[in-house]
């Protein structure tokens, strides 16, 4: 049974000549760490919602964070990337903003879901726009799986609008305070 996954693994294995190691490195690694953070938000948030009747709604984007997680685990074994040893600590600070926004009711959990995928669609964009630069052709399953879950950020970010994230008291204040969280994650998960 253990050998059909070893065999999986090594079919999947990217070919590592000719790559940006050190690009290559940092992409899959906080996008790892990225979506690791993303489900343990989501995670938080059904602990307190998840049988409320936003509930479904926040299950359906989890599970499409999930998949994105089971994706960047195969590409870091691909890539033979590291990841950020700052896991455990995204473990706990994930699942504490998701179950904290959660407390403030159906709004604060999706003011929390707006900020963080507006934050995670800018950052696939960057990450798009260097792959792309880099060359365009040798990164092409990358840039095709970023350019998937940037738009699966996207529809969860208007999730989000849609179930009244902006009337939260005081929306903007949240939302600038977990989007500049999101940048010191990001800056930190690619360099550690």
């Amino acid at each position: 049974p253990g050998g059909g996954a070893a065999l999986r693994l090594r079919s999947t294995r990217a070919p590592l000549e000719g790559i940006n190691k050190p690009v290559i490195d940092r992409v899959i690694r906080v996008d790892h760490a990225g979506e690791y953070g993303a489900n343990r938000i989501y995670a938080g948030q059904m602990a307190v919602l998840g049988r409320s009747s936003v509930g479904p709604v926040i299950r359906q984007m989890w599970n499409q964070e999930k998949t994105h997680l089971k994706k960047f685990n195969e590409l870091m074994v691909a890539y033979r990337v590291r990841p950020t040893v700052l896991l455990p600590f995204w473990n706990i600070a994930g699942f504490v903003l998701g179950a904290g926004t959660a407390l403030l009711g159906k709004k604060g959990a999706m003011a929390c879901t707006v900020a963080v995928e507006e934050s995670i669609s800018d950052h696939y964009n960057n990450q798009i726009r260097t792959l792309m630069e880099e060359d365009p052709e040798k990164y092409k399953e990358l840039l095709q799986i970023i350019k998937q879950f940037r738009d699966e950020e996207l529809e969860h970010h208007d999730i989000g609008i849609e179930h009244d994230a902006e009337a939260t008291p005081a929306y903007s204040v949240l939302k600038t305070a977990i989007q500049l969280g999101c940048k010191a994650a990001i800056f930190l998960s690619e360099r550690i």
